[in-house]
């Protein structure tokens, strides 16, 4: 039998981004144009792949709070800190029911709810873990992760409650299974935030639940819907004792162009001995905030008392327009009220237009908060471009 054949592939990416925030109470604006790079290699032989990436982040313009440098009291945030790092590494085998990926790496599970890549951000999170797939039977799915490190968004000069890397004992499971209604997942998520710096073990919790996701499509039209339900409660070393619930309901139509789509996701607030206590309401430390509860990131943080997001959504898409290739447009709105003791926080509307040229996605994004009683009015502008080998 012929020996498995090597293949190379470049792995290279660019990146970008002009951003402008305003939020009342501070004396200046913060404007960023910033340019992040990746770039590596991918060997693969028969079953075997091995990967490795390193990016950099640069701030052309600088005249932005980027989380560690700078005055969070005089300009806003924008956390994309100039950065220089290695992404990945990782050791990969693959078979047909099975693939175990070591090293570091991304992980994008489900919708990133819970852990994700926080890909918005320029530095971008990874893990340091070991993660199997597996695929047992058709139809059937297992997917079991530990992870012995956060590598953060804040990049080398991570400090204080913003490390560069967060150390625990992560265990990140899931359980998939095909039904006529959908996929059904079981999940659990140890998140382990073993660094004292970072809120004194606050962001550790053991959070268990299940997620429906499926599609139909009815003629033109596809109709999509998705169902989630999690507890949450404190873990290791977490000086907090709570208990809090998250509920999601989302359904989406695609009328082959037009798009509509509406939900309902709830953050509870927590009970328990540490109830009204910082952190002890439902949190999500490893998961990408960016796509979740409005793009102007007020919420990244749970409040004591939960957070309610009635959102809507409405756009049109087009495979061509005018040379360009998959142009959207998209608005959404949003409506924050408390879980408990019914306040409403505030509303927020968020824009969107993009389209591909080339190798090239670009995009203009635009995020308007409006506080009521949580936080203060923001605005924020995006104009980037994504280019890919």
């Amino acid at each position: 039998m012929p020996a498995a054949a090597q293949t190379l592939t470049p792995l290279v990416e660019a990146r970008l981004r002009e951003e402008h925030v305003v939020q009342d109470g501070l004396p200046d604006s913060s404007d960023a144009v910033t340019a992040r790079i990746r770039a590596g290699v991918q060997a693969k032989r028969g079953a075997w792949t091995a990967l490795a990436e390193a990016q950099g982040n640069l701030a052309i313009v600088g005249d932005y709070y980027d989380g560690l440098h700078g005055s969070a009291t005089q300009r806003p945030q924008i956390g994309d800190p100039q950065n220089i790092a290695l992404y990945r590494a990782q050791l990969q085998y693959r078979s047909d029911p099975l693939t175990v990926t070591a090293g570091r790496q991304r992980l994008q599970i489900d919708d990133e709810r819970f852990v994700g890549a926080a890909g918005f951000r320029n530095n971008g999170q990874t893990f340091d873990a070991v993660r199997a797939e597996l695929r047992p039977l058709r139809g059937v799915k297992a997917d079991l992760t530990y992870a012995w490190s956060v590598r953060t968004i804040w990049g080398i000069d991570g400090a204080g409650a913003r490390q560069q890397a967060v150390a625990g004992d992560n265990v990140f499971a899931t359980l998939g299974v095909a039904t006529p209604v959908g996929t059904l997942t079981g999940f659990g998520y140890l998140v382990d935030q073993d660094e004292r710096l970072v809120q004194g073990y606050r962001l550790s919790s053991q959070t268990y639940g299940a997620r429906l996701v499926g599609s139909r499509r009815i003629g033109g039209t596809t109709l999509a819907w998705s169902a989630s339900h999690a507890r949450q409660s404190d873990y290791h070393r977490n000086p907090n004792a709570y208990a809090a619930d998250y509920w999601l309901a989302d359904v989406a139509l695609d009328l082959a162009g037009p798009k509509l789509g509406g939900g309902y996701e709830v953050l509870g607030a927590g009970r328990g001995r540490s109830r009204g206590a910082a952190l002890a309401s439902f949190q999500t430390p490893v998961a990408s905030v960016f796509k979740f509860q409005g793009w102007a990131d007020k919420f990244t943080t749970t409040p004591a008392d939960g957070v309610c997001d009635a959102y809507g959504s409405a756009g049109w898409s087009w495979p061509r327009l005018a040379g360009l290739r998959a142009v959207s447009v998209q608005a959404i709105y949003h409506r924050f009220d408390s879980d408990r003791l019914s306040r409403h926080y505030g509303n927020e509307i968020d824009l969107l237009a993009q389209a591909t040229i080339g190798h090239t996605v670009a995009g203009l994004r635009y995020a308007d908060y409006r506080a009521d009683r949580f936080a203060v009015d923001t605005r924020k502008l995006w104009l980037q471009l994504d280019w890919a080998l």
